[in-house]
């Protein structure tokens, strides 16, 4: 389970033991909630420590990896082949295609790939 989702599964089951307690006390219903979720959050701080701390060294981890991902996608912007290829998972090669697979050059294919046209200005045309 992840360390995040214990921690709050924790933090939710002291709100209700601590609300749980504070029923038989002859209080409005919104003042007993706010007193269990101080009294909660100050049980959990020294209860749950642990769990806080492991959910901060996951978020961390995290952190320091999006950095490093954005560093890198910010490099490869930038025009750095390197960083790009260095952690671009669609940069890994792909497998082999059987010689069937390719496509034949057809005619409509060769007019597509040869150049547009001459760009020299025609007879008659303002440049």
């Amino acid at each position: 389970m992840s360390p995040a989702v214990k921690y709050t599964l924790g933090r939710l089951g002291l709100f209700v033991v601590v609300f749980g307690l504070l029923t038989p006390v002859p209080l409005n219903f919104l003042v007993k909630a706010m007193i269990a979720l101080l009294a909660s959050a100050a049980f959990s701080y020294f209860l749950l420590a642990k769990w806080r701390n492991e959910m901060a060294e996951q978020l961390g981890t995290v952190a320091e990896r999006r950095t490093a991902e954005k560093e890198r996608l910010r490099a490869a912007l930038a025009g750095d082949e390197a960083a790009a290829a260095a952690g671009d998972r669609a940069a890994e090669p792909a497998p082999t295609a059987d010689k069937n697979d390719k496509l034949e050059a057809t005619p409509t294919n060769r007019a597509e790939a040869a150049p547009a046209g001459n760009n020299e200005a025609t007879p008659g045309s303002k440049s």
